[in-house]
């Protein structure tokens, strides 16, 4: 088959046509630059080109893909983006909402000065901010008359991608901040208190021999649990009926803090090499019994009643040791320690199945998505003013922030396993950027002969200004050392790439730590300018 053929065949099958313009944009957004590449963006500027050739795709795709992209996305913050307002991470969305409100101020005065219509200045801001979900949330709210926000988008994406990295790479040097120093003082400070570990104790507390283990008080704890017993020649689990003896040895899993009050509590460490055989005695269980979910573990008594002990518990992500006062949630990933049959009757109580941790529930993911596009579609407004819709991108993602926030709401849960989230995630992206590409490509070369240099030249300034004035903000505003300012600005900027490099240059888990807190509030706020900017430039 000739060139023309391939050619006539892209042409006259929009559906192959699409595939072929994601698997080029992949395979060119793959392609990686001193540690910098395109990622899924690529497929935007494959898809620019195939629209500007005249190349169409099927209707509805970029429709499908962006409920399907801000829907995941959704799921995917919710469980963070609301505790990233109201814990400790506060100073760091402080930062990430100054960094984008900063871009979106000279998005518009840009804008206005240049006389931009808001199509191409709100794409800039999202390429600009590398924010996909900004990219979906204004393509959708202009609709009809959003052909240049991919054109914008394109423009300035690689402003924002090599700005940021470059930034992170050479302001610690121009500074002379050594950032291996900075960490080591972290490592000074830090007591360890959060980390999880396991500790063999010799009991030696005269006033706990003769007292039910399971009964004395020590998963009371804020995050510490007796998880075996050594007896026999061997440790083994924790039986309801075991009781303190002088001498005995006991396994005990928990946070570095509780764990050392617990040993003044029981006696002292253990110097003795015992190994312990896990396969058979310990299992992660999924939680899908709704009887179960919302009950504590006091009230479940698993080690009296199913003869196991819960040591951890994952949920949304994050793996945490519990006490007695911990509620069981829907789509709790709990690891379990008991002999073989109780395992099997308590996995049976739990509700878990073999497929279950790593199955979507289809109907939730439905049911979801409906009511985010419902939500989307309901009017919003004051008495007397012009009502608004939250639109094919706000909906579906506010109804997700909730759901991943709550993780279940009747009978929906907001639970979608990792892979099978980013993959939907990914398949969505990658049809939304094509369809985007694809109308964005037919008025490429019109919109670059109109406006010419001056879109690169406002992309490069919200690219830089908001990194350029977050710096000072960090260190004498709020207050962060040279670490958690850097891991902070990236998740401002939403800028994996640029948090790669400074992980590249430290072993510190300080800006991995600060990036996680600021990166969901800057995602969100940055599709709530977008939506500003629109309205305020139309």
């Amino acid at each position: 088959m000739n060139l023309e053929a391939v050619n006539q065949l892209l042409l006259d099958q929009p559906l192959i046509a699409l595939f072929a313009i994601i698997a080029s944009g992949l395979l060119f957004g793959s392609f990686t630059i001193k540690g910098i590449n395109l990622g899924s963006s690529g497929v935007l500027f494959t898809a620019l080109l195939a629209g500007h050739l005249g190349y169409s795709i099927p209707g509805g795709i970029g429709t499908l893909g962006l409920v399907l992209f801000v829907y995941c996305v959704g799921i995917g913050a919710g469980g963070r983006f609301f505790a990233s307002v109201a814990r400790e991470g506060a100073t760091l969305a402080k930062l990430a909402l100054v960094i984008v409100a900063i871009g979106g101020a000279i998005t518009w005065a840009g804008a206005k000065l240049l006389d931009l219509p808001a199509d191409l200045a709100t794409g800039i801001f999202a390429g600009a901010l590398t924010s996909t979900p900004a990219l979906a949330a204004a393509t959708e709210g202009l609709k009809d008359s959003a052909s240049g926000v991919s054109i914008g988008y394109g423009i300035a994406y690689p402003f924002g991608v090599i700005g940021v990295v470059l930034f992170v790479q050479l302001l610690p040097r121009l500074l002379k901040h050594d950032l291996e120093a900075i960490n080591a003082e972290h490592e000074a400070e830090d007591n360890t208190d959060e980390r999880v570990v396991t500790v063999l104790v010799e009991v030696t507390n005269q006033n706990l021999v003769g007292k039910k283990i399971a009964e004395a008080g020590i998963s009371n704890l804020n995050a510490c649990q007796v998880s075996r017993i050594f007896k026999e020649g061997q440790l083994m689990p924790l039986s309801y009926g075991d009781e303190f003896n002088q001498g005995q040895l006991l396994l005990l899993v928990g946070r570095s803090k509780e764990i050392t009050i617990a040993i003044d509590t029981l006696g002292r460490r253990s110097d003795r090499n015992i190994l312990k055989d896990v396969e058979n005695e310990r299992q992660n269980l999924l939680v899908t019994e709704h009887k179960i979910a919302g009950k504590s573990i006091r009230e479940l008594a698993p080690l009296k009643h199913y003869g196991v002990v819960i040591t951890r518990i994952t949920r949304g992500g994050l793996t945490f040791v519990p006490n007695m006062a911990t509620l069981i949630e829907t789509h709790d990933n709990l690891t379990t320690v008991g002999r073989t049959e109780d395992l099997k009757v308590f996995a049976k109580a739990v509700g878990h199945r073999s497929t279950a941790i790593d199955s979507t529930d289809l109907l939730s993911l439905s049911a979801g998505l409906t009511l985010g596009i419902v939500a989307g579609l309901i009017p919003i407004g004051l008495p007397g003013s012009t009502p608004i819709t939250l639109g094919l991108a706000g909906g579906p993602l506010l109804v997700a922030l909730l759901l991943g926030h709550f993780g279940k709401v009747g009978r929906i849960v907001g639970h979608i396993p990792r892979p099978t989230r980013l993959l939907l995630q990914d398949l969505g992206l990658v049809f939304f950027l094509a369809n985007a590409g694809i109308e964005g490509g037919v008025s490429l070369e019109a919109t670059v002969q109109q406006y010419g240099i001056t879109l690169f030249g406002l992309g490069m300034l919200v690219s830089v200004v908001p990194l350029i004035l977050a710096w000072p903000l960090a260190r004498k505003l709020f207050k962060l050392d040279p670490l958690q300012a850097l891991g902070g600005i990236c998740g401002g900027m939403t800028s994996t790439p640029a948090l790669g490099a400074i992980t590249a240059r430290t072993d510190s888990q300080v800006p991995v730590i600060s990036y996680v807190s600021a990166y969901p509030v800057a995602l969100i706020v940055m599709i709530l300018i977008a939506k500003i900017l629109i309205s305020l430039l139309v």
